[in-house]
């Protein structure tokens, strides 16, 4: 039986093998649909600094995994694909990501609607990694460039890819947006020539500043310690990078988050606002934290409705001259 590893080296990191199916016990799913038709191992060989944890993935019984020795991106793609692709990146506060409530319903819901998906299985800091808290970053800016790399053999259009991330996954691809230009690892092949920077960016409950008073998180903890210095805080906080260049925003979260303060939205929309990024900001009135693609009887139920014009708008070129 193959196993993730067996998989890296029939892989190459920087081109795709075609038809390369993802072997069946590679990662636990309830259900087949939630199958990705391939697995793209992010890295040729170690990771940058090396370490990491060893054996397999552990997927706790909400379907969240940790014990990540093997970053990779799954495909999830759609029957009519539309040659709009994002990368998705779960929560858990960097301790584990979400997979069954977060990543992969994002992914059936963008293959719904014409969109490419890949969901990111990226290093968790507290796993043994050299990098510590730059290694999901590392990972996050690899696999955009990846996927660009091999744009081709995916169907998709490189100039309309952006991101998905939830809470700490919205804190990490928010900085993947928000810092593209940062060299957070050597180039090691030709998929590192590509941009980092994604096209467009949807961050929901995102974990956003590590500074007080709302730095009561696991994000906060598991990136730069329980007393961080002032300087610190701010380099790990999304909002101190937010500049012209960085993509469009569209920012989802709860009034009632018990775990993202809800002022980390607005102090994004705030960010982007003073750069003249264009933003979107969509306050919810009840809903809670870890919602995923919406909670049944909430108000977190209809955030699809508005997510699904923003994506039609911020990529009509690419749909105009599709037909769609």
């Amino acid at each position: 039986m193959l196993t993730r590893r067996s998989v890296l080296t029939a892989l190459s990191a920087a081109t795709v093998m075609p038809n390369m199916l993802l072997p069946g016990g590679a990662q636990a799913t309830d259900n087949p649909a939630d199958a990705p038709s391939e697995i793209l191992p992010l890295w040729q060989g170690e990771p940058p600094g090396g370490g990491g944890p060893s054996g397999a993935i552990v997927e706790n019984a909400r379907g969240a995994i940790s014990n990540i020795a093997m970053p990779d991106i799954a495909v999830y793609a759609p029957a009519k694909p539309n040659g709009i692709a994002v990368l998705i990146a779960g929560g858990g506060g960097y301790r584990r990501i979400s997979m069954r409530n977060e990543a992969r319903p994002a992914a059936r819901w963008l293959n719904s609607h014409g969109i490419t998906a890949f969901v990111l299985s990226y290093r968790l800091p507290g796993e043994g990694w050299a990098a510590g808290p730059l290694a999901p970053l590392q990972d996050a800016q690899r696999a955009i460039r990846m996927i660009r790399a091999n744009a081709a053999h995916f169907g998709i259009d490189p100039g309309h890819l952006g991101v998905l991330g939830f809470s700490a996954g919205g804190h990490l691809l928010g900085l993947a947006a928000t810092r593209s230009a940062f060299a957070s690892y050597r180039e090691v092949d030709q998929a590192d020539k590509q941009s980092a920077r994604p096209d467009f960016a949807a961050l929901i409950y995102p974990v956003i500043t590590l500074k007080p008073p709302y730095d009561n998180t696991w994000t906060r903890r598991m990136l730069v310690g329980k007393h961080p210095s002032a300087a610190l805080s701010a380099e790990w906080s999304v909002d101190d990078h937010v500049e012209a260049r960085c993509p469009p925003m569209f920012l989802v979260q709860a009034k009632d988050d018990p775990i993202s303060d809800p002022e980390n939205t607005v102090i994004m929309q705030q960010a982007c606002l003073k750069a003249g990024v264009p933003v979107e900001l969509h306050q919810l009135q009840d809903g809670g934290h870890g919602f995923g693609m919406g909670r049944s009887g909430k108000a977190s139920a209809d955030w699809p409705d508005d997510f699904a014009p923003w994506l039609a708008r911020i990529n009509r070129p690419i749909l105009l001259s599709s037909g769609q």
